[in-house]
């Protein structure tokens, strides 16, 4: 049998097995994160949106308790201990004990990003533009303290309690810049791939724990972020927008909705019940294409 002898039908395992859950999401009301908050709540999971801003996070949840979602809204800053343990006591006392711990929040930095793509010192007399060598130290800081950081601290925090407790599991927002890093963007390149390592070396300390550690990469998506870097106009790639999709084999830009079945696969404990460990890539087949 291709599932254990025990598990039902897949599309019924998978309502089952999240329905009443407790979601705790970081970066919540982000682009991604409230897809995945949304998703979950609509297989009636209890979703807990967590984020900095309280404007966007009651935003999301006002959005899925509209479509009669059951959610909360949890002002929490991901890179301070003692905020993140207030969001877990205010979880608990509302919802219950976290089951699935969804690390979005993350995010780059334009001081630490370069405007060149490979340094050309002939050119550089000649102009202005950022290189490497005049990114700003605390940006860089700022942006793997985000991602790196800002993944480790809930784990920390919420993983806790989720010791020993049936069907848990953690899944960290990696991208594919984490595998073979994308030009302009070293330090987030450089905190994504830390996210994959650390969520590896977090799945093998915590198996025996009964919580299973995965990621997810997304590949290039069109978001509120990056459209001015991507399309001049509707219908009109840039330059750099080009080349993505010259080496991307589905020939298209993802969206945020496509990363939701791979959430809810790995948030499954009966579906995914042995995947641990693991960076998922969702890429169009980005990762698998030399380019010839």
């Amino acid at each position: 049998m291709f599932f254990r002898q025990e598990a039902e039908d897949p599309a019924i395992a998978l309502d089952k097995k999240v329905n009443g859950k407790v979601v705790a999401v970081t970066g919540g009301s982000g682009v991604i994160g409230s897809y995945l908050c949304k998703a979950f709540s609509e297989y009636e999971a209890k979703v807990a949106v967590l984020g900095r801003t309280k404007q966007k996070i009651d935003e999301t949840v006002r959005n899925i308790r509209e479509d009669g979602g059951e959610a909360m809204s949890v002002q929490a800053d991901v890179l301070n201990k003692t905020s993140l343990q207030n969001a877990k006591t205010r979880i608990e006392d509302t919802l219950g004990t976290v089951d699935i711990l969804i690390n979005c929040a993350g995010g780059n930095n334009p001081k630490a990003t370069t405007d060149d793509e490979v340094y050309n010192p002939t050119e550089k007399l000649q102009s202005q533009s950022k290189s490497f060598f005049d990114l700003d130290f605390k940006s860089i800081q700022s942006v793997y303290n985000l991602n790196l950081s800002g993944t480790l601290l809930p784990s920390q925090i919420f993983g806790k309690s989720m010791v020993g407790k049936k069907g848990c599991s953690m899944i960290n927002v990696s991208s594919m810049s984490s595998f073979t890093p994308l030009m302009k963007i070293p330090a987030y390149s450089g905190a994504k791939a830390a996210i994959n390592n650390f969520a590896k070396w977090l799945a093998v300390y915590l198996s025996r724990s009964g919580i299973r550690v995965n990621a997810i990469a997304p590949g290039f998506l069109v978001t509120t972020q990056n459209r001015e870097m991507l399309i001049v106009k509707e219908g009109q790639f840039t330059r750099r927008a080009e080349k993505i999709i010259s080496q991307t084999p589905l020939k298209r830009f993802g969206q945020p909705d496509e990363l939701v079945g791979a959430c809810l696969f790995l948030a499954n404990s009966e579906l995914s019940s042995f995947i641990t460990g693991v960076v998922l890539p969702i890429d169009g087949g980005f990762s698998a294409y030399c380019g010839v």
